[in-house]
């Protein structure tokens, strides 16, 4: 597994990536860097790619990311994780509507805790997930980077 980080707008990611494969995006902690997992291996080439899209994504130029992905999780996990990345830019659901996307509206509860374990935010957009009656919920970068995420979106969609 190889791992580098990527200044953004709402800090340094963690990236991580196994034979091409983008595995792992995680927000800093605090301000600051997300430690790697032990055994993982520095390098910054295999991130080339990601980093010129992330990088396109802040400056509000990019609405799709076209990478190879390997996220880790259930069969449930990505039946979830594949409903968020159909969810428009600049668009939002709630977990009910998550939850019947993938037929079962009951399962509200355990779709928002497939999107809170999702191993690569932002280009699997967890962020895009609100509360039924509009609120902002939980996520894994913090209220306020899911904010920013959202306006971030918003306002490139009104420019473009």
């Amino acid at each position: 597994m190889y791992y580098t980080y990527h200044d953004t707008a709402i800090g340094p990611l963690l990236l991580a990536e196994r034979d091409g494969n983008l595995t792992t995006i995680r927000f800093p902690r605090d301000g600051e860097r997300d430690a790697p997992e032990p055994g993982w291996a520095q390098a910054d080439a295999p991130f080339d790619d990601v980093r010129e899209q992330l990088d396109g994504y802040f400056a509000g130029r990019r609405q799709r990311f076209d990478l190879p992905l390997a996220p880790r999780g259930t069969a449930f996990q990505h039946r979830v994780l594949e409903a968020l990345q159909a969810i428009p830019y600049g668009e939002t659901r709630s977990y009910k509507e998550v939850a019947a996307a993938i037929g079962k509206p009951r399962a509200v509860r355990a779709v928002g805790t497939a999107n809170a374990k999702n191993p690569i935010p932002i280009i699997i957009p967890c962020h895009r997930v609100i509360g039924s009656d509009g609120s902002l919920t939980g996520f894994g970068g913090g209220l306020a980077t899911k904010r920013a995420l959202l306006a971030l979106e918003q306002d490139a969609g009104l420019a473009s």
